[in-house]
């Protein structure tokens, strides 16, 4: 027998264009189960070169009846339109359709063969049809007399072109991730795919399986109740066009209908299936809607409350399993921006740690809600979306990103509720870390009053003032990095400097009579956005020293030597020097230089240079505490702290350091070069 089909063979591969090589042997596994068998087995070989000399895909289904080949193998659309790649939306027990499957061949094969038993209701038949790839229009067939007593169908290819590599690494992968959903939903049938006689191993997708769910439904009516027995299983990666949906089975465990999950296509990767058992389903109405008052004449009904009791717990159940995998998204989705610089730049450490640890858990928490938010933007729109999140944040429109995303989402009520816990929870938060902030601050400085007034704890330049002053030089500026502090030498100091800007370590000679002098606080500031580096110098003196002269040379030399010293010179850089003390000498030299440059307009300034590029100070420590204070006052006003409760009992200056450094005040440590 012979037939001929209406549609040219060229057409036929265009209308199946869609289909790859995976795809298409996927599609002779699902004629198989579509055939009701429950094994489908595929084999084959492979030549010395690697590539497979025989492949052949057998099922225990029904077979094909001859009587029918015209309507089995005739082409199922008029039009050459490429046909979409799909699955059941509502079933499972049909995946094919107008034989579809049959003619994909194509794109892996010269040639293909059913060798098929059908039973027509008096015996077994076999026949064998045959297709040609260079003519799909065309196929013969032919009746074999044998005496099989059970039905199924083989289909073997000839002239193949895949290699055992391809197998390997990408069918094999592909057929787990096709299979693995339908396989689990068959389970208590013992459905199977097996490869050269070993089983497809689908379990190598699960991320996470959980069969000990059950939700009781009870009446307080009639008080009876309705058990649902539920199994959750995470994929670790997505499903072939099956997405992620619910599995409603019967007392016999056979699908009655399915349907998407809440949560499918989020714009994450939170990949699964959940299979829902329930003798409530033996006689149940999916065509009804859940809004419906009547009850329906067919049997239960989606309004009833058994159903959106299940709906609402088993949707409550899938939100709480997501939510510490979103985390662990959200953190990637953080390393990825700050790999590719999608944050705003900061101008100070303050910004750095709050406004950014604010922003970042906002993000982390928006992207649990709503992944798909986060989806398809090229780095430009992701600049622009998080640098405008962060300007909202810190404006009194923050309240109004909750409209804003709320529009855009179409947030549901949960999500609503979520969104806007968030958005309160991260200004608390901030609000509470910047409240412990000033607190540890003002802290610190009492405990560098006691230091440095109160005689008895005996305080000394170096094992106290120093050290308290290494940990916490915000004082003399938010940004600063600490370069060196107390021993490191000029050419060290020079060393390190260059490090911290390059990331280089460079050894250098300094050929100045003061090379061996040592800073007791160096440290620098890079400001990007208007390309300056900025440093301090600070040298303290004991509290009982007061400054004069021999003080101040002692500065003047450090001055003079990077001045001289090209490293530290560039035009875009600038030095400040502070010489501390409790108070001035009664020569006046200091007084006199500061009232020498008071018309500069800058207070405690004693000297001038380079167009301002270099300035030198001289302060007592009165006049720093005080600047704090101005500083500080409008925060700790605003934020109402009890000043009295930050002050406490000091007993020796050691227990005074050690206290200052445990607090949230504490800064980075002085540069180390790495070896």
């Amino acid at each position: 027998m012979a037939g001929n089909v209406n549609v040219t063979s060229n057409g036929i591969k265009k209308i199946l264009s869609n289909y790859q090589t995976p795809s298409a042997i996927a599609e002779y596994i699902w004629n198989g189960f579509d055939a009701t068998a429950t094994t489908v087995i595929l084999n084959y070989t492979v030549d010395t070169l690697g590539s497979l000399e025989y492949l052949e895909i057998i099922d225990n289904g029904y077979g094909i009846n001859h009587s029918k080949l015209n309507s089995k193998f005739k082409p199922f659309y008029e039009s050459e339109k490429a046909i979409k790649v799909s699955a059941p939306k509502h079933t499972s027990s049909m995946h094919g359709k107008n034989g579809v499957g049959r003619l994909t061949f194509f794109t892996f094969a010269k040639s293909a063969k059913w060798t098929t038993t059908f039973n027509n209701g008096k015996k077994f038949e076999t026949n064998t049809i045959i297709i040609n790839s260079s003519d799909l229009t065309d196929f013969t067939s032919q009746n074999i007399d044998n005496e099989a007593d059970f039905s199924g169908t083989i289909v073997t290819f000839t002239d193949i072109q895949i290699s055992e590599n391809q197998m390997d690494k990408i069918i094999i992968p592909f057929l787990i991730r096709e299979f693995c959903w339908f396989l689990e939903l068959n389970k208590h049938k013992k459905f199977q795919i097996i490869i050269n006689d070993a089983p497809l191993d689908y379990e190598s997708n699960i991320a996470e399986r959980d069969e000990k769910i059950s939700l009781v439904f009870s009446d307080s009516k009639s008080g009876g109740k309705t058990e649902f027995k539920i199994k959750f299983i995470q994929w670790k990666e997505a499903l072939h066009q099956e997405y992620s949906k619910y599995y409603f089975l019967n007392d016999k465990k056979n699908e009655i209908y399915k349907d998407h999950t809440t949560l499918n296509k989020k714009g994450d990767e939170f990949f699964h299936s959940v299979y829902i058992q329930s003798e409530y389903f033996n006689d149940f109405d999916f065509n009804s809607s859940e809004n419906e008052t009547q009850v329906s004449l067919f049997g239960k009904a989606k309004s009833s409350p058994e159903y959106r009791y299940l709906i609402k717990h088993i949707n409550q159940f899938l939100r709480e399993k997501r939510k510490p995998f979103l985390r662990k998204f959200a953190d990637k989705l953080i390393e990825n921006y700050e790999e590719h610089g999608i944050f705003p730049v900061y101008k100070t450490p303050w910004e750095e740690k709050y406004k950014k640890e604010d922003l970042i858990e906002t993000l982390k928490s928006l992207y649990e809600i709503q992944p798909k938010l986060f989806t398809s933007l090229n780095i430009n729109q992701k600049k622009t979306f998080v640098r405008f999140l962060d300007l909202l944040l810190d404006s009194s429109e923050r309240e109004d990103i909750f409209e804003v995303l709320d529009e855009i989402l179409d947030l549901s009520t949960t999500e609503k509720k979520d969104l806007a816990k968030i958005l309160k929870t991260t200004k608390l938060n901030r609000v509470i870390a910047t409240i412990k902030l000033i607190q540890d601050r003002y802290e610190t400085v009492a405990i560098l009053k006691e230091l440095v007034f109160n005689k008895d704890l005996k305080a000394n330049e170096v094992n106290h003032l120093q050290k308290m002053i290494e940990s916490h030089y915000w004082i003399f500026g938010e940004q600063y990095h600490l370069v060196t502090s107390a021993e490191p030498k000029f050419e060290e100091a020079l060393r390190r400097y260059i490090y911290l800007l390059t990331e280089k370590d460079t050894a250098v000679e300094i050929d100045h009579p003061h090379k061996l002098k040592e800073m007791d606080i160096f440290a620098c500031r890079q400001n990007t956005l208007m390309d300056k580096i900025e440093n301090i110098v600070v040298e303290l003196k004991h509290p009982l020293i007061n400054l004069g002269s021999s003080q101040y040379n002692q500065v003047y030399n450090y001055m003079e030597l990077i001045q001289k010293q090209p490293e530290f010179n560039a035009p875009n850089m600038s030095w400040e020097f502070y010489l501390i003390g409790n108070k001035f000498d009664s020569s006046n030299f200091i007084q006199n230089h500061i009232n020498t440059n008071k018309p500069h307009g800058i207070s405690s300034l004693m000297m001038l240079l380079n167009e301002g590029r270099i300035k030198v100070y001289a302060k007592t420590w009165s006049e720093i505490f005080a600047d704090f204070e101005i500083k500080h006052n409008y925060l700790n006003e605003k934020l109402k702290l009890e000043r009295e409760q930050l002050t406490l009992e000091i007993n020796d200056a050691h227990q005074a350091v050690m206290t200052a450094q445990i607090n949230t005040a504490i800064q980075p440590k002085e540069v180390i070069v790495k070896q």
